[in-house]
């Protein structure tokens, strides 16, 4: 894992509580370069066995109760972690928690729409809205840009690439709402980077790879500990250079 973490005072990781999110934590904790504070989120704590048996191990763990869809839990989850990071405010803020709602042109309707769109696409940036004073907190200690610094990191998908949805490409996973959620995160994650550029925040979408979990079905090339350990070394390099940008688990820019 990159050494860029241990510069890295404290990590907000979304959806902590499986997968790909608690691999997240599995490995910043396990790793050479600790960052300061790890804040991981589940919606429901109590029932996030493995995340808080992490947390009994290492008292830099911080769990948070967070409903991604819910903007009053988001409004508590926002003060839970000002008092976590106090004056350092947040560098990192990896929103992970995504759901893949399967429906093709015969079975989608509004309905699922809505539903990928509200969790993969409207959450990231309402936790972003709600981080922002943290962030800026923390930007306003360093320069440059990174996980040093301030830094969204939206774990976004290939399937998401409007230009790779063509050919053969287009053939495979016709999943109408998490494609175009995903899309729309990538345009998010754009907005946000202009936005946010002048505090001297990076944001950028990475894509994890076709992973192995309960999400990514098991004939999927890559275990979660494969995956993250290529996200984490890219999110760790990260620069200047990569704000606003689209990439592969590999750190190769991805068509939009």
């Amino acid at each position: 894992m990159s050494s860029a973490f241990k510069s890295c005072r404290s990590v907000l990781i979304t959806g902590a509580n499986r997968g790909l999110g608690l691999q997240i934590v599995e490995s910043l904790v396990s790793g050479s370069f600790c960052p300061g504070k790890i804040i991981a989120t589940a919606r429901t704590p109590a029932t996030a066995k493995e995340l808080q048996s992490l947390a009994e191990k290492h008292s830099n763990i911080h769990i948070i109760p967070l409903d991604v869809v819910s903007e009053e839990s988001i409004a508590k989850a926002a003060v839970e972690v000002d008092q976590i990071v106090q004056e350092d405010g947040l560098c990192c803020l990896i929103n992970n928690a995504g759901i893949n709602v399967i429906a093709n042109f015969e079975t989608v309707t509004a309905e699922k729409m809505l539903e990928n769109f509200h969790t993969n696409s409207v959450a990231p940036l309402m936790i972003t809205k709600a981080m922002l004073p943290m962030l800026k907190r923390a930007a306003a200690r360093e320069t440059g840009m990174g996980i040093h610094r301030a830094a969204v990191i939206n774990m976004t998908s290939l399937l998401g690439s409007v230009e790779l949805n063509w050919g053969e490409g287009a053939n495979n996973f016709k999943w109408y709402p998490y494609r175009t959620s995903k899309s729309a995160l990538n345009m998010i994650t754009r907005c946000m980077a202009v936005d946010l550029e002048a505090d001297g925040i990076l944001c950028m979408a990475i894509h994890p790879g076709w992973v192995r979990t309960d999400m990514g079905g098991q004939q999927a090339p890559l275990s979660t500990e494969e995956s993250i350990s290529s996200v984490l070394d890219v999110i760790g390099g990260l620069t200047e250079k990569d704000h606003g940008s689209f990439l592969h688990y590999t750190g190769e820019p991805l068509p939009w």
